[in-house]
């Protein structure tokens, strides 16, 4: 049964009535990366037509309902000179990113996770009653929304801070496949002494021949590097100078730019499509790390990978926040993330595309998972305990056993209840 809820006594009644009937529960909003597919008889929740925001000027805060996406956030908030730590595509949901984590792809180096900025949540428990959740109201519960995604229950609303932030000197250098060990290198120099105010990723992107995408990438390897600057844009073109020097560059579009266009930094695709994901957390962007990358998604590889991500963590989004959460591995220096496009019928047989890449860059079988950076692969217990160090974990399992004992939020990357 897919119920459509339009308001938190929707939620309620929906999981009363899986709850009465033993029914695990499912919660959806954008689908941007679904955990994992809702099969046998089972309710799912969709949330995408709670879409109320509101924008506190004098608190510098914003308050979501469950179906909001980014990109009105970040208009509304703009209007106000105000800015959230929204991630790259404007279509993804606001909740399920930041009960990851949340990676702002303009602001994270410079105020760290959204997970960090979070200041109440509104959650129907397996129960079906609503809490208001703040660190003094219910704080093993604050703790463990923030980073333990979905396992608690159906978040109907979230209110969080924003920032006085309208500008950016922000945008992407393109060049060719060619040239990827030059821009590779050049990338590595330029994060290795990056101010936290400087949030940027490298991209290898193999785009499709097809009209839609820019000449120059269309059928071919290109390498991009997408850079955001909290700053002047004088400071910000001598930090970037060195990556324009790097190699010939196909395409700039690096300049100051309102935050409302934050959008345009990846130009992330905006119709839906499938595809096979993989991630990996990374100490540094070393010698053997850049060769792997190079041999195995570089010019003169065969590898069916469309893209490559690498994006510079450390910063803001390496330190702890006042009020502690469950976002951990704040020591890794990168994140990566192999994307393979395919039809919804091919999924299946390529789930293990650019596992190679994922096991060069872990041989020890991927022992640093994070919870922002989980793909369906890792929807077994073991994959998802990975994401979490000891006593966090315990904590989460703890919190699993009070609010959701039967284990009815299931259909995720799933935290069980402790025995």
């Amino acid at each position: 049964m897919i119920i459509g809820a339009t308001c938190v006594a929707d939620v309620q009644a929906a999981v009363r009535f899986a709850g009465d009937r033993n029914l695990p529960v499912a919660v959806l909003n954008t689908g941007h990366g679904p955990s994992m597919s809702v099969t046998g008889e089972a309710v799912m929740i969709t949330t995408r037509r709670m879409t109320g925001v509101s924008i506190d000027s004098a608190k510098m805060t914003a308050r979501v309902e469950a179906g909001v996406r980014w990109g009105q956030v970040v208009e509304e908030a703009a209007k106000i000179g105000l800015a959230p730590l929204a991630g790259s595509s404007p279509t993804v949901g606001v909740v399920g990113y930041t009960l990851g984590g949340g990676v702002s792809v303009a602001l994270g180096r410079a105020f760290g996770y959204a997970a960090d900025h979070v200041l109440r949540i509104e959650v129907v428990t397996a129960d079906g009653e609503l809490h208001h959740v703040t660190p003094d109201s219910d704080a093993d519960l604050f703790f463990a929304l923030r980073g333990g995604k979905g396992n608690f229950g159906v978040v109907t609303a979230m209110e969080f801070s924003l920032f006085p932030v309208r500008e950016l000197y922000a945008g992407a250098l393109h060049y060719s496949g060619d040239n990827a060990r030059a821009v590779l290198q050049a990338y590595q120099r330029f994060t290795a002494d990056a101010p936290d105010e400087l949030t940027s990723s490298i991209v290898f992107l193999r785009a499709p021949d097809l009209p839609f995408v820019p000449e120059f990438m269309r059928g071919k390897l290109t390498v991009s590097i997408r850079v955001s600057y909290l700053g002047s844009a004088r400071d910000g073109e001598a930090l970037v100078a060195p990556l324009r020097a790097a190699a010939p560059v196909l395409a700039d579009t690096v300049t100051t730019m309102p935050f409302a266009d934050i959008a345009s930094i990846t130009n992330d695709p905006t119709e839906p499509g499938a595809a096979v994901e993989h991630f990996a957390m990374l100490d540094e962007l070393s010698p053997p790390v850049m060769e792997a990358i190079l041999d195995i998604a570089g010019p003169g590889s065969d590898t069916r990978i469309t893209m490559v991500n690498v994006t510079h963590l450390g910063g803001a989004l390496g330190t702890s926040p006042e009020k502690a959460n469950a976002v951990g591995r704040r020591d890794a220096a990168f994140s990566l993330f192999a994307l393979t496009a395919v039809s919804p019928d091919d999924v299946a047989a390529h789930k293990n595309v650019g596992l190679d890449l994922i096991d060069r860059l872990t041989p020890s079988g991927g022992a640093r998972k994070h919870p922002g950076y989980l793909s369906p692969a890792d929807v077994s217990v073991q994959s998802v305990r990975m994401a979490y160090d000891e006593p966090t974990y315990e904590r989460l399992q703890a919190a699993k056993a009070l609010h959701d004992p039967h284990n009815l939020f299931r259909f995720n990357h799933n935290i069980p209840p402790r025995a």
